[in-house]
């Protein structure tokens, strides 16, 4: 199969943005952190409209990664022209626990899957976050309806040991 469209989907902590940067290099595609895009240094918002056109510019590639949910911004379009999707659908304990030692690994240091001039960090919004906030129903059932609508091009994972399983698929 010939694959050149990648979107990556999944909670925050399950390891989306390094599953993206493999699926980059293996396959020569661009790639686009959806976090890149929302932040600006200071960990600071951008604009709406701002983001739409960056992303649209990006989506007019014909070959790409993109790593993230975003719903607002083509969401449906993303799934849609995918050739791949990969859900990642790990437990919230199991992504608080990764994005715990991520964030022992690079405090202070902005990781290339996010904006420039935002340090890693974990505070009290992002632990609910992971737990809670990004587990609401609507959410759900946004995952629920691509497994539904592309089931042929959709793979889920559920915990480190399938990850690990589809790395070595990919980089094999």
């Amino acid at each position: 199969m010939n694959i050149s469209k990648i979107a990556i989907i999944g909670y925050s902590g399950s390891g989306k943005s390094t599953l993206a940067g493999i699926c980059a290099q293996r396959y020569g595609l661009p790639v686009l952190y959806l976090d890149t895009l929302q932040f600006l240094p200071g960990w600071e918002i951008r604009d709406r409209e701002e983001f739409r056109a960056k992303m649209a510019e990006f989506m007019k590639n014909d070959r790409w990664v993109i790593d993230g949910n975003y719903a607002r911004f083509f969401y449906e379009e993303r799934m849609a022209e995918a050739d791949r999707i990969y859900f990642l659908n790990f437990n919230r304990f199991n992504c608080l626990s990764r994005a715990l030692k991520r964030y022992f690994t690079y405090r202070g240091v902005a990781r290339e899957s996010m904006a420039e001039g935002c340090t890693e960090k974990f505070d009290w919004e992002f632990f609910t976050w992971i737990l809670w906030k990004s587990r609401i129903p609507q959410q759900k059932q946004k995952f629920k309806r691509v497994l539904e609508q592309y089931p042929e091009k959709v793979t889920v994972i559920k915990n480190q040991k399938q990850l690990s399983k589809v790395i070595a698929e990919i980089t094999r």
